[in-house]
């Protein structure tokens, strides 16, 4: 951490401590200040360590008191068997709190899990939500699935979850942006929400996860945008390793993305759109790109696409942050640092104030 890093980081966290909200402070709006991602809380969330400073959250409601402590917008945390009073809970917290709300829910598997799903968007609605984020696969494409024809069988059962998924999410009027989540490259994603043409069903916009699938994040958000509901606003960095490249999250500001363009195109497409933060504090993620078995899903992949990734991790190499080392208050020390110097720089330099 330098001089620059430290005294930034030192002054949020006095900030955060100081004041009770800092809405009251003078300028800030929380209509569009950046959200946070209930995964950028991945150690806090129902934690069990016994800290003073960084308490777990054992609920939505905590999360949405620490966020708007911390200056956040709004927050994006899982749906999963609220019952109405907890649901009417978190509704009037966000109101009093003057936040949003998003819920992460999981799509419908088949039609035996539609009442399921309808309770979770019915909870969702009466806490006040007018977005979900939701995924369609069970893992990043290129550890789950091992041909062609699997994830081919994905993308066919991926469509029939939505199709199903519809009617629910337009008795209820409520949007549904699926994540580009490690599995589906841009223009196969954009060519399934065509294919179900519906206003209710889009895209939640993960500013870094393609870089995995080789696809130049830049291009992702120009692809998606025009379908995008929200986001997950995140900067990322890379290094060499043996097989291919790691891949990590760092602050926002840090990274190699260019995320006031990215921001931009997002807003142009959608001036409501919303940017959550998924800042998640972990080791690196390995991308093993020169292993045979990476290729495994892929029926076409252009040579330029691995070219240019390559190029751009040799350009930009750097010692990514370990956390596994630390010691449990030191990751979650880590964790709210993260946090902090990302809502900075959302205030600082993005505008998303």
């Amino acid at each position: 951490m330098d001089r620059r890093d430290f005294i930034q980081r030192a002054s949020l966290g006095a900030l955060a401590l100081s004041f009770p909200s800092i809405s009251a402070i003078s300028g800030f709006s929380k209509e569009s200040a950046m959200g946070i991602v209930v995964h950028s809380y991945g150690f806090r969330w129902n934690s069990k360590v016994d800290s003073k400073t960084y308490q777990g959250f054992a609920n939505a409601l905590d999360m949405l008191d620490h966020c708007n402590k911390i200056g956040a917008g709004g927050i994006q945390v899982v749906v999963n068997k609220w019952t109405p009073d907890f649901a009417k809970k978190v509704r009037t917290r966000k109101d009093k709190l003057g936040m949003y709300v998003e819920g992460s829910v999981g799509a419908p598997k088949n039609e035996s899990d539609l009442a399921r799903f309808e309770q979770d968007v019915k909870s969702a609605k009466e806490a006040g939500m007018q977005v979900l984020r939701s995924v369609v696969s069970s893992g990043r494409r290129y550890e789950t699935y091992h041909s062609v024809q699997a994830f081919q069988d994905l993308k066919k059962n991926a469509l029939a979850s939505m199709q199903l998924a519809e009617p629910i999410l337009s008795k209820y009027k409520m949007k549904f942006g699926l994540e580009n989540h490690k599995d589906w490259r841009a223009d196969e994603q954009a060519a399934m929400l065509k294919q179900i043409g519906s206003e209710w069903i889009g895209a939640t916009i993960d500013f870094g996860n393609s870089i995995s699938l080789l696809e130049d994040p830049f291009e992702v958000v120009q692809t998606l945008a025009p379908y995008a509901f929200s986001t997950h606003i995140k900067d990322m960095a890379v290094e060499e390793y043996e097989d291919g490249f790691l891949l990590s999250e760092v602050p926002l500001g840090k990274g190699i993305l260019d995320l006031g363009k990215m921001v931009e195109v997002c807003k142009k497409h959608n001036p409501a759109i919303t940017f959550n933060l998924e800042m998640i504090t972990r080791d690196p993620l390995k991308i093993p790109c020169l292993k045979e078995e990476y290729w495994e899903t892929f029926d076409e992949m252009k040579a330029k696409d691995l070219a240019r990734t390559l190029r751009m991790v040799r350009q930009h190499k750097t010692t990514l942050p370990r956390v596994a080392q630390l010691s449990p208050e030191g990751k979650l020390e880590a964790e709210e640092n993260n946090i902090l110097a990302s809502l900075n720089y959302s205030k600082s330099n993005l505008r998303l104030t």
